[in-house]
């Protein structure tokens, strides 16, 4: 009975006859804004009829295929780079650290050749280092009777120091600058120091051709890098970069050697790179010790795997002593070296591009330091003779090209405002439709669709009619016995 019912009630109020049922399309194609429809209804001519009927169906398909292909574009995740070079007024100076290529005092390194060893594994934290079998018993014995030694304390106290006998002169346009303007890090250089740190006030340039003045004394015979060998190398290698980063060495350092007057031209670079999937950053990544986000410091799994820090990662963290370094740090270097833990490049990897970073590509030439004048002011001055002058003094001048940077932006090459434009105009081109056509032919659709999905429910109590008379009504025997039970 309740089935009846609602039959009844789909019969008489949902469902049109088939009279106001085809009233209502041919409606449709008389009034529709979808252009070329309503010719193909009116027009008595059978000739314009198909005509009219090629036509839409041309476009509606080119249509398609014009929408289509628009959004396989998009999804391709498109992008295009601008450049932008902005000139302003003023422009902030970059961080620059310097280090001494001898890193160590060599009163204290001179009967303690082991060190060099050991130095070399921690230096193994950002270069795999391969080790002699013949030091590895000696090592086993230094680790054993030294476990509360710190290399950290002990670079810090016998490696390279900035006072005002190294550091000569330094002039920051045309305002002198201290050894305590400069804020020490460790490095694979061991003890470097930092001009313009990020602890100070952003310092700012407003003239090109003027910027950093240094005159630095690597007193050669004081520091040393391999016993064995002496001093390898003699100067000073520096990096510039952004304030907020760590200074990185690995293939970037510059060099400038004793004797040499190095003059240094920077620019300044920003580089803005879109988030996955259109780049390769990932804006929502950080880093436990660092203020902003760079590839450097992939190594914290280091700190995850041994628990604790090489005194050269940035971080409070605990130091690893040297039975840590050796059993642990050193394995862990290799780990990330083989099995590719430390990744970078890519969004999924594990150290993915910054969303934004600053360089500064320079260009550097260099010249003899010091006529024959100099030579007899300096060596008057410091007392020393002018072969000390010329094996022992470099002098470092970094300056802006202009005032000017350049921004690298990577953009996305079809928004969804864009692309929504795009599939407006090939509707408009081709078809005349509008979002207002669109929404006249999803109602035309839906309603079709409830039509069909009431025609069906109609149908639905028919449906045991269908079936076996054999399974659904009794025999003639069935019959027949029940009349004799009766």
């Amino acid at each position: 009975g309740i089935l009846e019912k609602i039959r009844l009630y789909l019969i008489k109020k949902l469902l049109p006859h088939l009279e106001d049922r085809r009233k209502y399309h041919q409606e449709f194609a008389s009034s529709t804004s979808f252009h070329g429809v309503h010719n193909i209804v009116q027009t008595q001519s059978k000739t314009r009829k198909v005509l009219w009927l090629l036509v839409v169906a041309s476009c509606l398909a080119i249509v398609i295929w014009q929408i289509c292909s628009r959004f396989i574009y998009y999804f391709s995740w498109p992008t295009t780079t601008t450049v932008v070079v902005q000139y302003v007024e003023n422009v902030k100076f970059p961080a620059v650290t310097f280090c001494n290529l001898n890193r160590f005092q060599a009163h204290a390194v001179n009967n303690l050749k082991i060190f060099f060893l050991i130095w070399n594994i921690v230096s193994g934290v950002l270069q795999k280092f391969s080790m002699e079998d013949k030091y590895s018993q000696e090592l086993n014995d230094f680790l054993l009777g030294n476990q509360n030694f710190s290399i950290k304390e002990f670079t810090r106290k016998n490696g390279f120091y900035l006072n005002s006998s190294t550091l000569l002169e330094c002039e920051f346009f045309g305002k002198p600058c201290y050894p305590q303007d400069f804020e020490h890090v460790f490095t694979e250089y061991g003890n470097c120091f930092t001009f313009n740190h990020n602890d100070l006030p952003a310092r700012r340039v407003s003239l090109s051709g003027r910027g950093l003045h240094l005159l630095f004394d690597v007193q050669q015979e004081q520091f040393t890098d391999e016993p064995a060998l002496g001093s390898t190398d003699a100067g000073i290698t520096f990096v510039i970069h952004s304030p907020k980063e760590l200074p990185r060495f690995d293939g970037l350092g510059l060099l400038t050697s004793v004797g040499m007057h190095a003059q240094v031209s920077i620019r300044q670079l920003k580089s803005i790179i879109q988030e996955y999937p259109w780049g390769e950053c990932k804006p929502d990544i950080k880093l436990q010790y660092q203020e902003i986000y760079s590839t450097n410091g992939c190594l914290q799994y280091i700190q995850d795997r041994c628990g604790c820090l090489p005194f050269m990662l940035p971080g409070n963290g605990t130091e690893c002593d040297l039975l840590k370094f050796y059993n642990c740090v050193y394995p862990a270097v290799y780990d990330i070296e083989l099995k590719g833990l430390c990744t970078v490049g890519t969004h999924n990897s594990t150290c993915p591009p910054p969303c934004e970073e600053t360089d500064y590509p320079t260009t550097v030439t260099y010249s003899s330091f010091g006529g024959e004048k100099a030579i007899k002011y300096f060596s008057s001055k410091l007392k020393k003779n002018p072969e000390y002058i010329r094996q022992n003094l470099v002098r470092i001048d970094i300056k802006y090209h202009d005032l000017s940077y350049k921004i690298t932006q990577q953009q996305k090459a079809l928004t969804i405002s864009e692309l929504l434009a795009d599939v407006g105009g090939q509707l408009g081109l081709f078809c005349g439709a509008s979002m207002i056509t669109v929404i006249e032919l999803l109602e035309y659709v839906f309603t079709n669709f409830c039509w069909m999905c009431i025609f069906l429910l109609l149908k639905a109590p028919e449906i045991p009619q269908w079936n076996n008379p054999s399974q659904n009504q009794p025999t003639h025997k069935e019959k027949k016995k029940g009349i004799q039970e009766c």
